[in-house]
């Protein structure tokens, strides 16, 4: 009779598999929104209640989402493998792809969005990372501001400026000086100040040109007074 030795057990990279679930649960969660907006439309306008808790709902089943893509972009940014394609896009088209993302919470939320972009205005850059950025920011915006929201585009000093700003009560001192901390240093657990503001970070870096990088700042004031979220894209 031979004698067969165990196999030694495979390791097993709990990062890959995690990986591999949030990119699952990511999928699920683009059906379920888009199973929302379609309960959303099934709705009678005068059945305000149920129209405010399926707004509700997709609210908070869009940030998971964009939570769920940011962690899957950072794991890929560690394995140096951060997917960054470079093309014209029109800067209206990408912002108004986002709007029109958040429209259900914007209107049951009585937001008013203003948009200050030339229509023409045309960048290289990655578009659809771009479009996660300013997504995310139009969704915090909807979060901590009131009632107004606004968002700009413009080129100053041969970068491309998009800025989200809203009249809440601006950013704690805590994340305006975490925002001007060395990327590496940044921390993704600190709430509002963590993930999100690495993610952005992230992307601007990622877009370079004749040795210079995209940025991101973190302000109070502007048009509104509240909270000013501004990406450069050189």
């Amino acid at each position: 009779m031979q004698d067969f030795e165990a196999a030694p057990p495979q390791k097993i990279e709990f990062s890959s598999v995690l990986a591999a679930a949030v990119h699952d649960m990511k999928n699920s969660l683009c059906l379920l929104i888009q199973s929302i907006e379609q309960l959303s439309d099934s709705i009678d306008a005068a059945n305000i209640a149920a129209s405010k808790h399926v707004a509700d709902v997709h609210y908070e089943a869009s940030r998971l989402n964009t939570s769920l893509v940011q962690i899957l972009s950072l794991y890929r940014a560690q394995l140096e493998t951060l997917p960054i394609t470079v093309d014209e896009h029109f800067v209206a088209d990408v912002i108004e792809d986002v709007l029109n993302a958040v429209k259900l919470s914007v209107n049951q939320r009585n937001f008013s969005v203003t948009i200050d972009c030339d229509p023409d205005l045309a960048w290289y850059m990655d578009g659809e990372l771009i479009y996660l950025l300013v997504n995310d920011a139009v969704i915090n915006a909807l979060r901590y501001g009131n009632h107004a929201i606004h968002v700009s585009a413009r080129v100053a000093d041969n970068n491309l400026i998009i800025q989200v700003e809203d009249d809440g009560h601006g950013y704690p001192d805590t994340m305006l000086a975490q925002s001007t901390r060395a990327l590496s240093s940044t921390a993704v657990s600190q709430g509002r100040t963590g993930l999100g503001l690495y993610f952005a970070r992230l992307i601007a870096n990622a877009h370079n040109r004749h040795g210079l990088r995209g940025e991101i700042t973190l302000q109070n004031g502007g048009k509104l007074g509240g909270s000013v979220f501004m990406v450069k894209i050189p």
